[in-house]
């Protein structure tokens, strides 16, 4: 196993984003039209939290109420915004910092994602999901 391996090597760099503006219905939109679990939220040039599915599912009543799924979620969605759901205070990494070091952070804190921001820019975003997959390549 490559031990000194940087996560620019593994890190996802398409990295689709939310703006601070916009609504948790189109969160939900991206979230499912990309098949991807969390999502950088950005407020210009700075990434001023993380959004995950999972922050979606936890204001969602749809599985409590028995209507169309669409409408409760729509009427939920309404109800807050990016900002309200949203992670704030996000631990941030550079592109040359080891896998390794993203590993600990990952396992030692209750978030599953990452943003990599080299210079003040969004390069990349780096998830459980791309560590795991790291670990399988190595077998």
């Amino acid at each position: 196993m490559k031990k000194r391996t940087p996560i620019s090597a593994i890190m996802t760099l398409d990295v689709v984003t939310l703006n601070y503006n916009d609504d948790l219905t189109t969160a939900e939109k991206l979230f499912k039209s990309n098949n991807i679990r969390h999502i950088p939220v950005v407020r210009g040039d700075s990434v001023v939290g993380m959004l995950s599915y999972t922050d979606l599912l936890r204001i969602s009543f749809a599985d409590a109420v028995d209507e169309d799924e669409n409408t409760v979620d729509s009427v939920v969605y309404n109800m807050f915004t990016i900002d309200q759901v949203m992670a704030k205070n996000l631990i941030q990494v550079n592109s040359s910092i080891l896998i390794k070091e993203v590993a600990e952070i990952l396992s030692n804190n209750e978030f599953h994602a990452i943003p990599v921001i080299d210079e003040g820019e969004l390069v990349g975003i780096v998830t459980t999901t791309d560590l795991i997959n790291y670990l399988i390549d190595q077998f």
